[in-house]
């Protein structure tokens, strides 16, 4: 084994085991949380060892590092997330790796997703992505759709050729009345959930917490974790 192959394994056991204290602790079984790792700034290389180790669900947020990634380990068996803000002029790009994209926020993404995902041939799964520091009818800091938007952009994904409806994810935010309260913030938007799902019973995806914060997103009830650093650890970006 080498030297990185054996830090990544012992950084999943790590992680694995937070996520298997965080399920115990909030009475829900462990396979009820699902992890994906963010391997954003990180090399081809390390996806590798990551789908040898076992990881299935991995996540990019900027499509010029994303493609060629994906590119490279189109040979694994891996399912790739868009988790970033995307310009509808990287969607065809996005849609040719991506299962999922978590940061659907606005009706012209919609669009532009649905008519990518249908000339592409694929059905993409989609995820709103709400804004809990956002103004009534407004964005987020780091993108997001404000509460008081997601009924009417689900509904648009939800009869969108090619999308498939499967949840919502938030990010933490860093103002507003959330700010600093994490569990506060996953626990509101379960409860968006709950909603959505009233109108849309397949859509039960809640992709909430990162590294920092994995435990405070699996005690409110998210179903995937997204967890970088804590698996890859702190290395200098790519260029």
């Amino acid at each position: 084994m080498t030297d990185r192959k054996a830090e990544l394994a012992a950084n999943l056991v790590k992680v694995e085991e937070r996520i298997a204290a965080a399920c115990a602790a909030a009475g829900r079984p462990r396979e009820e949380v699902t992890l994906i790792v963010v391997t954003k700034t990180y090399p081809a290389s390390d996806v590798r060892i990551l789908a040898d180790l076992g990881v299935r669900h991995v996540a990019e947020n900027r499509d010029q590092d994303a493609a060629p990634k994906a590119a490279e380990c189109a040979d694994l068996p891996l399912t790739w997330h868009f988790v970033g803000q995307l310009q509808t002029n990287k969607v065809r790009s996005v849609v040719s790796y991506a299962g999922l994209v978590q940061s659907v926020d606005r009706p012209k993404l919609v669009t532009a997703l649905s008519a990518a995902a249908v000339k592409a041939e694929r059905e993409l799964g989609c995820l709103i992505q709400v804004a809990l520091d956002a103004e009534e009818g407004g964005r987020g800091d780091r993108g997001g759709v404000a509460p008081d938007g997601i009924e009417e952009l689900a509904g648009l994904v939800a009869e969108a050729p090619g999308l498939r409806l499967d949840g919502l994810m938030t990010v933490a935010p860093l103002s507003g009345p959330y700010a600093g309260r994490q569990q506060a913030a996953f626990q509101r938007l379960v409860e968006f959930s709950t909603l959505l799902r009233a109108a849309h019973p397949a859509a039960n995806m809640v992709s909430a917490g990162m590294s920092a914060d994995l435990e405070e997103a699996v005690a409110a009830g998210a179903t995937h974790v997204r967890v970088g650093s804590a698996v890859l650890g702190v290395r200098p970006r790519l260029r």
